[in-house]
């Protein structure tokens, strides 16, 4: 590597002494060698200043005079001047170089090139309360604030909170999950609003109110189910299940559609428009397997999702109700659909895991 040294023509008497000079009064020089194995190849670049020391001034006092006409400078750039006898950059703690200090010159910080700005780091998962959160992604046009965290994914896990009041006493709790990604980021925490007559006169038909926050605190999902039976001996009043997203704005339904054996949902829109058909096995119970409903289109001929029961062992599915799903669906589904999928998962599991109070769940719509 070569380095040009351009030294202005009223620095040049510098060079050449004359006898009367002392030349203790001039600084050694600096070599080029110790910059460039130090990273400061863009320093050399610059046009080096010669700090002069006159004889009348004394030793220690240094004269830094403006770079004459036609050689850069950064700290003299147009809006950028910077006062006389303040540093010309900004001070740092930088010791890569011994003594570049005593010579004037400010040397910059190593690793990031002077007027580069180093980018704050975004999108890492973060831990709140031991729980680790899912990055919080940039918002997006024409999506529901919130529901950006699912544009990035395909599968989504719900695992519901076991509750030790529940197990001791029999005594119906609200119920409380955590929504995850697949490589186990809370994504949103769910929890149902229901007063305490309600759950334990009702049981799982009762009516609720779910409430989805997420990483911020901000409920960006709101599940409501009102009272409605769900045995297919009353096909006029089934099961429904409205997703808001916001709070107060409807973005898809979950409808029950009588059918004598089988569980069958439809998923809709904000307009009450058919998107997808949900079909779920005839007996929903099952011992060391998984319990799948499968999502397909409207003329119920091609499958594009699932949402599965998963088994969580013989103590916790004997004693407990805390139950885990898994929901998957298609990368570019509209994330309004992926809302109501999350909601018709809450819908399912009070229709049929949820223990009643003789601790016996439903085995079928037929039941």
């Amino acid at each position: 590597m070569v380095f040009a040294i351009v030294v202005p023509e009223q620095y040049s008497h510098v060079t050449d002494t004359d006898d009367n000079t002392d030349s203790s009064l001039l600084h050694p020089a600096i070599s080029l060698q110790q910059f460039a194995c130090k990273g400061m190849e863009g320093f050399a670049k610059q046009c080096l200043d010669i700090c002069i020391v006159s004889e009348t001034e004394g030793p220690g006092v240094t004269h830094n005079p403006a770079p004459a006409p036609g050689f850069p400078n950064i700290s003299y750039a147009p809006g950028n001047q910077v006062p006389y006898g303040y540093p010309q950059h900004a001070p740092g703690s930088y010791q890569g170089v011994a003594g570049a200090e005593s010579y004037g010159f400010q040397v910059p910080a190593m690793g990031v090139p002077p007027g580069l700005a180093v980018p704050p780091i975004q999108n890492q998962p973060f831990v709140k309360e031991g729980t680790i959160w899912m990055p919080v992604p940039p918002p997006l046009p024409n999506c529901p604030p919130g529901l950006e965290y699912l544009t990035q994914i395909d599968q989504i896990l719900i695992h519901q909170q076991i509750e030790l009041l529940e197990i001791l006493t029999g005594f119906e709790t609200n119920n409380k999950y955590d929504i995850k990604n697949t490589l186990g980021q809370r994504v949103y925490f769910a929890a149902e609003d229901t007063d305490c007559c309600t759950r334990n006169c009702c049981g799982p038909s009762r009516p609720f109110t779910l409430r989805i926050i997420d990483n911020l605190g901000h409920e960006v999902i709101t599940l409501q189910r009102p009272l409605r039976c769900s045995s297919c001996c009353f096909p006029c009043c089934l099961q429904e299940l409205e997703v808001q997203a916001p709070p107060g704005t409807p973005v898809g339904y979950v409808v029950q559609n009588w059918h004598p054996c089988l569980p069958k949902f439809t998923i809709q829109n904000e307009k009450k428009m058919d998107i997808l058909k949900i079909i779920g096995p005839c007996v929903v119970c099952s011992c060391c397997e998984d319990i799948n409903f499968e999502v397909k289109s409207v003329d119920e001929t091609a499958t594009v999702g699932r949402i599965s029961k998963q088994w969580t062992g013989f103590v916790r599915e004997a004693f407990t109700d805390a139950d885990n799903f898994g929901i998957t669906f298609p990368m570019d589904l509209d994330v309004k659909m992926k809302a109501v999928m999350i909601g018709a998962c809450f819908l399912i599991d009070f229709m049929f895991f949820e223990h009643a109070g003789d601790k016996k769940q439903r085995a079928g719509v037929w039941q």
